[in-house]
């Protein structure tokens, strides 16, 4: 059966655009991913998006994506405002989380919070709990949760992070190697990278190139293949 609705050829070649309700053709044996479900017609799309297909996947990847709170995410914040007991943090969704002082980084006398982190410091935190309005709390009580205060943060939409790092760590470790840097993925489409200046910038300009190929998702292991080699 040939795609109907959705923009582009069957072999994947090319950027292919789905909007809910396009006719993405038949299963034939491949799992179905993000933004797309089955029905008696064959699979359809629920997501404006780009399609993802090969012999063993299909998927509708969002072209634009905020991040969604789920609680036990690692995330990186931003401290964007601080009241006397309270901290509210850019956490790369719809709405900024809270991060109530009795959750965060060691301690502070009440109307002090300004003297542990103030606005547009970065922390590593976990979401706690979220709320039927999609509003999260979040807390720094755990192991490896602190103020960010070396290296840099870099961002990727969430899906595409989830796209390039969902393969049991070896994308994550090739990069590590071959730029010596540490590298922190946070579940927001954040990355806390640390090391030296040169290796700081070397992963840089590889996010920089992932970025710019991201509209087209069938160029993933061209993607894959930045992450464990030198930019030139």
């Amino acid at each position: 059966m040939s795609d109907q609705n959705a923009h582009g050829g069957r072999d994947g070649r090319g950027t292919r655009l789905a909007t809910p309700g396009a006719m993405l053709g038949a299963r034939e044996g491949r799992r179905l991913g993000h933004g797309v479900v089955e029905t008696d017609s064959g699979l359809i799309a629920t997501k404006v998006g780009v399609i993802h297909s090969d012999e063993k996947l299909i998927s509708v990847l969002p072209t634009h994506t905020r991040y969604t709170p789920r609680p036990g995410d690692l995330v990186i914040g931003v401290v964007e405002a601080v009241q006397s007991n309270l901290w509210f943090l850019d956490i790369n969704a719809p709405f900024n989380a809270l991060l109530p002082m009795s959750l965060g980084p060691g301690k502070a006398e009440f109307g002090g919070a300004r003297n542990v982190l103030n606005v547009g410091q970065t922390v590593l935190c976990r979401i706690q709990e979220v709320d039927e309005t999609h509003s999260s709390v979040v807390t720094m009580k755990g192991l490896g949760l602190r103020r960010v205060d070396s290296g840099l943060v870099e961002s990727l939409p969430p899906h595409l992070m989830q796209t390039l790092f969902s393969d049991g760590g070896s994308a994550l470790k090739a990069l590590k190697a071959s730029t010596e840097c540490r590298v922190v993925l946070a579940e927001n489409g954040r990355m806390w990278i640390d090391g030296s200046s040169d290796s700081i910038t070397d992963v840089v300009a590889r996010i920089a190139r992932i970025r710019s190929m991201a509209r087209d998702i069938s160029n993933r292991d061209d993607m894959l293949a930045i992450l464990s080699k030198e930019v030139a």
